[in-house]
């Protein structure tokens, strides 16, 4: 439990200047419960999600694999990663246990290469039988070749090669947290894998915390780490981060599961230590509004954001940056961002801000919250993929017990959830409250904008998310987006917070009352029957149905 003080200032409030301009209604109104014992097909919401402007997905596919927007100055001029994988020997098999993909089929690998890593995949992996797989030459090898997914090297030299021994820089591109491979070469239990990649499911076992701290100076993530304002911390450590806190420090921080669980990313600089869940990008016509605190409307606005502040957090230590985040963050904002031009210069870091895009708009407009806006064309191009991707078809299941599972969805879960996972989720939120029967916020600070709701927090670490990033600026109330019921089969983690590991711990009593979503099945043959609705579900699987029933009859 944390203990938390009550503060008569802003403590914090940065990430949910986005939010103002998100749509004016998505209150629970539109949600009607499902009586209980009547079956129904899902809620009743008469909202639609707002259109988008849709580009190439081919083109688009290259953009999500493969685009930096210019990040990799960032992470070789601030955070010196590839330093960092280079001065510890970092090595492919490390790599692996840390989750991150290889993508075997990636055109950079020289073939020979290529069949001496499938041969060393089916050993025991130790050095004696796997000299490649524990060689940092064959890490470096590899990032030339592209062959680390979401981790992209570019001829930053220009000479139409890439080394990144010989003045190459690696960036980061989406990929990295929203694509997974298909195992054909290797899975490492709790780790990465290898084979052909997949993209839009999220790689659940990805240690993004362990991969920020392989950096030489990590400390220049501090905004989207959990600090310290007035002697508080919110987050899932006892204290946070401090501009005063060594290399070491950040590190030991960083590659704590306690404090940066595995397969989660925090994407707020909001100085909270509450990275979410990695959620999936396949079919994401299907989820509208984005964001855990639906704040985002539009798909390319959230890529945008995430380009133009968490792949270059840089953009904070500029006066634009100052603008958004003192916007509802006063002192707070303005702490973070003193603090972090002091570990800028320190640390030596210039010449930033490094991600290329144009100065447009106003800090905190939504698709602008840092006054840049990344080119227009390949968000466009990248919204058309994936809404494209399809969600990984569901394993063959246990039909009868599917079908009683399905019957107790229509009758128990409907008030919020589709049936037809091929309709698109409601826009609505779901407040905290609805959801988490045992939500005691209490004050911790007061925004700078009145009409904003004041900063709360709870015991706990369920709505760390939504301490500043919640709804009010738009009328709405402090609660979640609702997801789309896909890949359940594969999926490990459960709550945005990543805090139920299993649909049969979602769903088990044991929980408790007041837990977040609180929605049980006391009897363990009905339990077992929804898991196994839950597990065969996917986009085409209500159809299938449905087109079952036709040809019987």
């Amino acid at each position: 439990m944390k203990k938390i003080k009550i503060l008569s200032i802003a403590i914090l409030a940065v990430f949910a200047v986005v939010l103002h301009n998100a749509c004016n209604d998505r209150n629970p109104k539109n949600i009607q419960n499902t009586k209980l014992g009547i079956a129904s097909d899902g809620p009743a919401d008469t909202m639609k999600p707002k259109p988008h402007v849709l580009g190439d997905a081919t083109s688009g596919k290259e953009v999500f694999r493969f685009e930096t927007f210019g990040n990799e100055g960032f992470w070789f001029n601030a955070m010196r990663w590839q330093q960092g994988v280079v001065d510890s020997k970092f090595t492919p098999k490390q790599m692996l246990e840390i989750g991150l993909q290889i993508d075997t089929e990636a055109e950079g690998i020289e073939a020979g290469l290529r069949q001496k890593l499938e041969a060393e995949f089916k050993t025991d992996l130790s050095p004696q039988q796997a000299p490649l797989l524990n060689d940092v030459n064959t890490t470096i090898a590899l990032l030339n070749a592209n062959a680390f997914i979401g981790v992209v090297a570019k001829d930053s030299n220009g000479d139409k090669k890439l080394s990144i021994l010989e003045g190459d820089r690696v960036g980061v591109s989406c990929a990295i947290c929203h694509t997974i491979t298909d195992k054909s070469f290797f899975n490492m239990a709790s780790g990465g894998s290898a084979g052909k990649r997949i993209d839009g499911p999220a790689p659940l076992t990805f240690n993004m915390g362990r991969f920020l701290a392989l950096a030489n100076n990590s400390r220049a993530y501090y905004p989207n780490m959990q600090q310290i304002f007035v002697g508080v911390s919110i987050g899932r450590a006892a204290r946070g981060m401090r501009p005063t806190s060594t290399e070491k420090d950040v590190d030991e921080y960083l590659s704590n599961p306690k404090f940066y669980p595995v397969g989660t990313f925090d994407e707020t600089s909001d100085g909270n230590g509450n990275s979410v869940k990695n959620v999936p990008l396949f079919r994401q016509d299907l989820v509208a509004p984005y964001g855990s605190s639906g704040e985002f409307e539009l798909y390319h606005d959230i890529s945008n954001s995430s380009y133009t502040t968490n792949l270059d957090l840089t953009t904070l230590a500029t006066p634009e940056g100052l603008e958004f985040l003192k916007g509802l963050g006063g002192p707070a904002g303005e702490q973070i961002h003193k603090e972090y031009k002091e570990i800028l210069k320190e640390t030596g870091v210039k010449g930033y801000p490094y991600v290329k895009a144009k100065m447009q708009g106003k800090p905190g407009e939504l698709n602008t919250i840092v006054g840049r806006r990344v080119d227009d064309k390949k968000l466009n191009d990248m919204t058309a993929y994936v809404f494209a991707l399809q969600a990984p078809a569901a394993p063959k299941v246990n039909e009868e017990m599917a079908m009683r599972g399905r019957e107790l969805f229509k009758t128990n879960c409907t008030s919020c959830h589709n049936v037809d996972q091929s309709k698109p989720v409601p826009v609505t939120l779901v407040d905290l409250k609805t959801l988490w029967p045992g939500y005691t916020p209490v004050v911790v600070g007061l925004r700078g904008n009145k009409k904003l709701s004041k900063i709360l927090n709870s015991p706990g670490d369920f709505d760390d998310k939504m301490v500043i990033v919640d709804a009010s600026a738009h009328e709405a109330p402090r609660g979640n987006a609702l997801p789309v019921l896909l890949d359940l089969a594969r999926t490990t983690l459960f709550l945005h917070d990543a805090s139920v590991k299993s649909l049969d711990e979602l769903l088990d009593p044991k929980r408790g009352k007041n837990s977040p979503h609180p929605f049980y099945f006391d009897d363990k043959k009905q339990r077992a029957d929804m898991i196994e609705f839950l597990r065969g579900l996917d986009t085409n699987s209500e159809k299938a149905k449905a087109d079952k029933k036709v040809a019987k009859n």
